[in-house]
């Protein structure tokens, strides 16, 4: 090794042996750097890069099955929907309402804020029917959504470890309740890679009431995975995405230039001392770069048709689930791989009656008309899209229960999102609670199953998706996890 001196007095042990096994560590880059980067030997050359679009592969070649979905819009509902009001319909509780809840449901169970209270049932206020030829039943607060009973598979029997709102994110989104380990989006980035270099593989959008717990940056972390694999926060108003634009006074040359100088001293730094993170840094301020141009087209929905716009309920320039819902739609229309929204406005300890009408109103429509305009453009049959929050809401009553309201406190035993598109077969109920909403009755399925699913919806075996940190492979569904095997189309 021809290295200067100084370099080798500062040289560490571990450096040492990193730079001897120079083979293998070229071998591990070229699993790392996209294509678009060994090319970037220039400025012209990055310049140009995009014009032959190669995406950025993932590990997972070949994948372990044939994958029925490309990519997944998650309609993540923070806070917590009540499936008592809108997807399980009891009319044993609504019948019990105002009266003790029965003490075999309830003792020595977790509850969160209702430990050592006078525990009384409340049924929803709210109309339940059948919708399609499936008969779904669904609340009257989703009369959108009930148009397309026959095209989503509803989960009944969801239930999770996490009785509060951020290890109970934390685990929907991880496979675990304690912080730092890979999101769902970013694992599916490193398995599976992106199908557009222009823009991530992962991205985020969010909206909603701001007086919600709040949306943590790690919900869309790659924690121990390198960084390139965490979602990118698009934002609705201001600028698309923070620091990507130039600054004031500095011009695209300039910009390209600086660029290329600080790829020249990451790459002198990965020579020494082979530090995959330090590749990964390269990626970002490349990515950075591109998104300057495909960023600011992708996020005008004045370009969309006026009739489309009516469709999702959508204002350009203000932001909205429904701007989300359409904007999710264009970004899978360029490749993006998995487009995560949050929703803010479902945590309905009170006045739950009209909080939850409110919020309804919000997402009902433009969750449905994302699956018809999926469907229109031929988009669905290979794009998953998911609806649901973090768990459930109590059949015990929170609250004031005077003139007609009630609030219900976190369930953790049993909840319902639903599913539909690629790889899943519409039309569908799967699970059932008892007659009071507490338990799981029929298939139970847990958090770790609901995340094998979702990876072999995309060709993924779960058990074999890992990566290896601090001497242990680690993979999304820890060490659990059963596919619900009836979902499958």
């Amino acid at each position: 090794m021809n290295l200067p001196p100084d370099f080798l007095r500062q040289m560490t042990r571990r450096q040492l042996f990193s730079r001897a096994s120079r083979g293998l560590g070229t071998v591990a880059l070229s699993s790392l750097l996209s294509p678009q980067l060994f090319a970037a030997s220039s400025s012209k050359a990055q310049t140009n890069a995009g014009k032959t679009d190669l995406g950025t592969p993932g590990v997972l070649k070949p994948l372990h099955y044939p994958p029925r979905a490309k990519r997944v819009i998650y309609l993540f509902q923070s806070g917590a929907p009540s499936q008592l009001d809108l997807f399980d319909y009891k009319p044993r509780l609504i019948e019990l309402n105002g009266k003790p809840m029965p003490e075999s449901y309830t003792k020595g169970q977790r509850i969160a804020q209702l430990a050592g209270q006078k525990l009384t049932c409340v049924g929803t206020k709210f109309k339940f029917s059948k919708h399609g030829q499936s008969g779904a039943e669904l609340s009257e607060l989703l009369p959108h959504i009930s148009r397309i009973a026959d095209r989503i598979s509803l989960i009944r029997s969801m239930h999770t470890e996490a009785i509060n709102h951020d290890p109970g994110v934390t685990m929907i989104q991880t496979g675990s309740t304690q912080a730092g380990r890979p999101t769902l989006g970013s694992w599916l980035s490193y398995g599976l890679g992106s199908e557009n270099s222009q823009l991530p593989a992962f991205v985020v959008l969010t909206s909603g009431h701001g007086q919600d717990q709040p949306l943590l940056t790690r919900y869309w972390g790659s924690g121990f995975l390198p960084s390139n694999h965490q979602g990118v926060e698009f934002r609705s108003q201001g600028e698309p995405i923070l620091f990507v634009s130039n600054p004031r006074g500095m011009s695209d040359p300039v910009r390209r230039r600086l660029l290329d100088g600080v790829r020249d001293l990451n790459q002198l730094e990965w020579d020494a001392v082979k530090d995959p993170e330090i590749s990964t840094r390269i990626q970002a301020y490349e990515m950075a770069y591109r998104m300057q141009s495909s960023v600011p087209e992708l996020m005008d929905l004045k370009k969309e048709p006026q009739h489309v716009l009516e469709k999702y309920g959508a204002e350009p320039g203000k932001p909205s689930f429904a701007n989300n819902c359409l904007l999710a739609r264009r970004l899978v229309e360029r490749g993006v791989r998995f487009v995560q929204l949050y929703h803010r406005g479902w945590d309905h300890h009170g006045s739950l009656p009209s909080e939850i009408t409110r919020t309804c109103k919000d997402v009902d429509r433009p969750s449905a008309a994302l699956i018809e305009d999926l469907q229109q453009r031929g988009l669905l049959e290979d794009t998953l899209v998911i609806w649901g929050g973090e768990f459930g809401r109590t059949p015990m009553n929170q609250g004031d229960m005077g003139n007609g309201n009630y609030g219900r406190d976190h369930h953790m035993k049993a909840f319902t999102v639903w599913m539909a598109g690629g790889g899943i077969k519409g039309g569908q109920t799967i699970g059932a609670t008892d007659e009071l909403g507490y338990n799981v009755t029929e298939q139970p399925a847990t958090v770790h199953d609901f995340q094998a699913t979702i990876l072999r919806c995309l060709g993924v075996n779960h058990e074999r998706l890992t990566y290896r940190f601090q001497g242990r492979d680690f993979r999304l569904t820890d060490i659990a996890g059963e596919v619900i095997q009836q979902l499958l189309a």
